[in-house]
């Protein structure tokens, strides 16, 4: 007995790898990507602390007096800028005097030390002046620090005195790394464009499914059960093109049909109308089309198993319908679907998480166009995350959008099987062998 389980546990083994590897895994780590504010700027590593342009333009907005500043130079009587005039071959007196009465002094312009400069014993002349009055210009735009001590520390050195508050606001403006957030939630519970993403979402999903993945699918399989079997054979092969071309190649066909030059175009010129583009021509047109090129793709799959489930049912059941008289609408009614409970409900949970994940045929076909009518939340999280025209992939928010999917997901399914009462399925039968 104790063999025969750790035989068993070694068997299952493999599957249980690849499951914490190409399931769990990728979720754990899109969950902890979620809560992180990641993006092409910050890149995936620590970063620094820089006053750059577009953080002051932040900081304007929460101190202004502060930011106006530190967008001007600043003069700072350092050793640095000392050793600099003594190589510069002026008076050797005017270093020392500069070392002597003014060392460590700040001023806030270049009129305040340039009058310092010419009232120094030496008296340089003006050109001397602008000379020594550069070799102490100092900045803190656009240097890069490690920390925030060394950030403090310069803006200390050029006479910035901050309050903790203004501190905390310096640090969190100008750092360029990653931080832990939940601001990719808050941004998508506050954003209408999420809104509108979402409602394309839950309209996209709900036609396809509805009209196609299961309606059409089971609507495709009850035909060809009444069919022969070498014309049901063949007519469910050639439902099995869309799925099985390549994407690419099929979507092209579509945009075939639907361009300016295509097919449709070419026949409606036979009556006068002029030539356009059908697939983008409106949003009504490119949903027309975003709902077929899927539908014919997905309504394959729900055909094959919807197929082999009716086969499994008794032909004995059949037979004795007809003797008692019962027509073939009444067969599928009382036959066929109340037997389908366990296929239907199999179809309608894996294509209702296939919708939610898909995005190729969209992408290739109108990519959310036109005005993103037809932008749906995986499109949208992977052109959040992976491609967009703005240049800044926001890594942490598309991470967080593709969370939602997961949970959403998780969500119907257990809806799901609520509603086809998932407990009378598996319960054992009344009558045993």
């Amino acid at each position: 007995m104790k063999s025969s389980r750790t035989l068993g546990l070694v068997m299952i083994a493999p599957a249980a790898i690849m499951i914490i590897l190409f399931f769990l895994m990728p979720v754990v780590l899109t969950a902890v990507f979620s809560m992180t504010s990641m993006t092409t700027a910050t890149g995936i590593s620590g970063g620094v602390y820089q006053i750059a342009p577009n953080s002051l333009i932040a900081l304007k907005s929460a101190i202004p007096d502060i930011a106006a500043e530190m967008a001007e130079p600043r003069y700072t009587i350092d050793e640095a800028g000392l050793k600099a005039i003594e190589g510069l071959g002026l008076a050797p007196g005017i270093a020392a005097e500069l070392r002597t009465k003014h060392a460590g002094e700040v001023f806030t312009g270049r009129r305040d030390v340039e009058r310092m400069i010419k009232d120094l014993a030496d008296r340089p002349s003006t050109r001397d002046v602008k000379q020594i009055s550069e070799q102490f210009n100092r900045s803190v735009l656009n240097t890069r620090f490690d920390s925030k001590e060394q950030l403090f520390s310069a803006l200390d050195s050029l006479g910035f005195k901050l309050t903790p508050e203004q501190k905390e606001t310096v640090a969190k403006t100008t750092y360029t790394g990653w931080v832990w957030t939940t601001d990719n939630f808050s941004r998508m519970t506050t954003s209408p464009d999420m809104a509108r993403v979402l409602l394309n979402t839950v309209l996209y999903v709900a036609l396809v499914l509805m009209l196609f993945n299961v309606g059409y699918a089971l609507l495709l399989a009850i035909w060809t059960h009444y069919m022969p079997p070498t014309p049901a054979s063949i007519f469910r092969g050639i439902w099995l093109l869309p799925r099985i071309t390549p994407v690419v190649i099929y979507v092209m066909l579509w945009k075939w049909l639907a361009w300016d030059t295509g097919f449709i175009s070419i026949l409606m010129g036979k009556f006068g109308y002029p030539p356009k583009n059908y697939l983008l021509d409106n949003a009504y047109n490119a949903w027309f089309f975003v709902v077929l090129i899927n539908g014919f793709i997905g309504a394959s799959m729900g055909m094959l198993v919807f197929s082999s489930a009716m086969k499994a049912i008794p032909k004995s059941q059949f037979y004795a319908s007809e003797v008692d008289g019962a027509s073939r609408w009444q067969q599928i009614r009382y036959i066929i679907l109340p037997q389908m409970r366990w296929p239907i409900l199999f179809v309608t949970c894996y294509q209702t998480l296939s919708l939610l994940a898909s995005f190729n045929e969209i992408l290739l076909a109108t990519n959310g166009g036109p005005g993103n009518a037809t932008e749906v939340w995986a499109l949208s999280a992977y052109h959040t995350a992976l491609r967009n025209y703005a240049g800044n992939l926001e890594y942490g928010l598309g991470a967080a959008m593709a969370l939602v999917l997961v949970v959403i997901g998780v969500m119907l399914s257990l809806l799901y099987l609520r509603v086809f009462n998932y407990g009378t399925l598996v319960a054992k039968p009344l009558i045993e062998d």
